[in-house]
């Protein structure tokens, strides 16, 4: 069985829509002229391409395509006049369907010609509030008289974000910290070497609550992480790198808990609703997750903490076109309405850019600056 890989080329030219193989354009010229120096003439090609070409795809498809005899013009073998078959049988069948597809591709490819489409390449830690935030921006595209803005979201860890930032690999993060974070925290520790004042923009997006998903009824009485310790109730964890994972350590060591009080601590999940979904399946007594994870897949939700979801782009970016659309985005009143629909989520200086200080507490430039100062009195 061989497989096929489709392939197009971008034209100024207004060409029909074609899905074609090359071998079949040789395959016809030298049936059709009876000779392959004559089809390659009518190609305009040379009489050694076309040659070398008809050998390399009889070795790649394991047979003969044209038979050569001397004194006579070259014809097709049953299977070179086969594959012409099949391709007359299916540009027959297919043309309304491949003439469809290029008018989608056109249109996708327009709006890179448009200036008036912006394109945001966002990596963040899995969020309901953004995938809002994306079939919002795209609402608005569909309406008369708005610029439209594509926001292109890759769902990663928050640590795993920040370093995508700074990597080149998009122009935007998302991640998640607890409000009130203290210094010397383990949120100070996975962040602070990520984020450097004067080269990177805090942009305010949103406070939402983090909690155990539990069974509905909660059955267990489980309502902190001291309950789960000790009932030994059967917990589903999120992967190293991910900003809940770095909520779940820090309110650990807030409750004097060490990570091996919890049953089932290693065990991990990828995403907030694939730990809702192992707890609804009764495979886990509870797992850490937004509320609207939990709501959906039919569980209860018992609040712990909140935090602030938060964007964060080079201090370069702010004046792309792109990220000016998406903070005009982020302060409309319609958007901020719809995320609050969300469950355990509000705005929270949506769309404003932020100093670090004021948002990362442990970002004390003054209480740096006296650590790094150096002693005189020595």
């Amino acid at each position: 069985m061989h497989r096929l890989q489709f392939h197009y080329t971008l034209s100024r030219d207004s060409s029909p829509a074609l899905v074609r193989n090359p071998l079949i354009d040789l395959l016809q010229a030298v049936s059709t002229e009876g000779s392959i120096s004559a089809g390659a003439r009518a190609l305009g090609l040379s009489y050694r391409h076309v040659w070398g070409e008809l050998k390399r795809w009889e070795n790649e498809l394991g047979n003969e395509l044209v038979v050569w005899e001397k004194g006579q013009s070259a014809r097709l073998t049953e299977f070179g006049a086969k594959l012409m078959w099949a391709e007359r049988q299916a540009q027959a069948r297919l043309a309304p369907q491949i003439e469809a597809l290029r008018a989608e591709l056109e249109r996708s490819y327009a709006q890179a010609f448009d200036d008036s489409v912006h394109v945001v390449t966002l990596y963040a830690s899995h969020d309901d509030a953004l995938s809002a935030l994306r079939e919002h921006a795209l609402q608005l595209a569909h309406e008369a008289g708005q610029s439209q803005l594509h926001i292109d979201i890759r769902f990663t860890g928050s640590v795993d974000a920040i370093r995508a930032l700074n990597e080149g690999r998009c122009v935007m993060a998302g991640f998640h910290t607890l409000q009130g974070s203290a210094r010397h925290s383990l949120t100070e520790r996975s962040y602070k070497p990520l984020l450097q004042p004067g080269l990177h923009k805090i942009i305010g997006f949103a406070r939402r609550t983090q909690g155990l998903m539990v069974a509905r009824g909660n059955p267990l009485g489980l309502h902190s992480l001291l309950d789960l310790a000790r009932q030994h109730a059967r917990f589903a964890n999120r992967a190293l790198g991910t900003g809940t994972r770095v909520v779940l350590d820090e309110l650990l060591s807030q409750a004097g808990l060490a990570t091996t009080a919890m049953t089932g601590y290693e065990h991990t999940e990828p995403s907030h609703a694939a730990v809702a979904n192992a707890v609804a399946a009764g495979q886990f007594d509870a797992g850490l997750g937004i509320e609207a994870a939990a709501r959906r897949a039919g569980l209860d939700f018992v609040p712990l903490a909140d935090e602030r979801y938060h964007l964060v782009c080079l201090k370069s970016a702010l004046a792309q076109p792109g990220i000016l659309a998406l903070l005009q985005l982020l302060k409309m009143p319609a958007w901020q309405r719809a995320m609050e629909k969300i469950p355990g989520y509000a705005a929270m200086q949506s769309g404003e850019v932020l100093a670090m200080r004021r948002v990362l507490p442990w970002w004390d430039y003054r209480q740096e600056k006296i650590h790094a100062a150096p002693d005189l009195n020595r």
